[in-house]
């Protein structure tokens, strides 16, 4: 029951149980349309002992780059400001009072950069998982419930009607099936991810807006993959 309060109001805890064929087929091309989307606005939130983070942004999912603003609250306020990450770094424009939304061309100076963390850091984790949301080709229907896809139950997510299907496990990570739950349209549109990372007790919780998505400029010294 627990798990479920997690997914909303509305939601139908009916599951789990395996995939139909349609399910598979719509969580299969979750990530290729966000990457056919070109990218999509994104809500990270990140829970943490010391405060929680949230990142409020866009998600560039050609060019693997995502750019917008942190907020903290408690210890983790300190860190507020613009934030800009790719695969391998990420870049921090401190602010005392960051606006609601990034500007759309990032201010020339003024960034600090740093390595993302493979491990350790809720923060960096949530940033490479929302990265890898999107893939330029479909997966493959057929592995995902034989690798312990399974679907959960429905939802509704900001007035969308949505299944709630967890994802299999990681290649290289045998057991890790359900680690991250996916909110999917019946078009294969993804909605809300959640995923456990080593980290923290609590789940990171991506949300895709209805919020228009704003093209992701790089700030100085950023290069995004093409």
């Amino acid at each position: 029951m627990a798990v479920f309060l997690l997914a909303g109001r509305g939601s139908d805890p009916s599951g789990p149980r395996a995939l139909t064929e349609d399910e598979a087929n719509r969580l299969a091309v979750a990530r290729f349309r966000n990457y056919e989307a070109r990218g999509r606005a994104v809500t990270i939130t990140v829970p943490g002992t010391a405060g929680g983070l949230t990142v409020t942004g866009s998600v560039d999912y050609r060019g693997k780059v995502g750019y917008g603003v942190v907020r903290g609250t408690g210890r983790a306020a300190s860190g507020d400001g613009l934030i800009q990450w790719t695969a391998t770094s990420v870049y921090v424009h401190p602010l005392a009072n960051p606006p609601a939304h990034a500007p759309a061309s990032p201010p020339r100076s003024g960034w600090y950069d740093r390595p993302l963390q493979a491990s350790g850091s809720a923060l960096d984790s949530a940033l490479a998982i929302a990265l890898k949301l999107g893939s330029d080709r479909p997966d493959n229907a057929e592995l995902l419930p034989q690798n312990g896809a399974a679907w959960w139950g429905r939802d509704r997510v900001d007035g969308h009607r949505v299944d709630v299907m967890t994802g299999p496990s990681a290649p290289d990570r045998s057991g890790t099936a359900g680690n991250v739950r996916y909110w999917v349209g019946p078009d294969g549109t993804m909605y809300r991810v959640r995923v456990r990372v080593d980290s923290e007790e609590r789940p990171v919780v991506i949300a895709f807006d209805d919020r228009k998505y704003v093209p992701v400029e790089p700030v100085p010294g950023v290069t995004p993959a093409r």
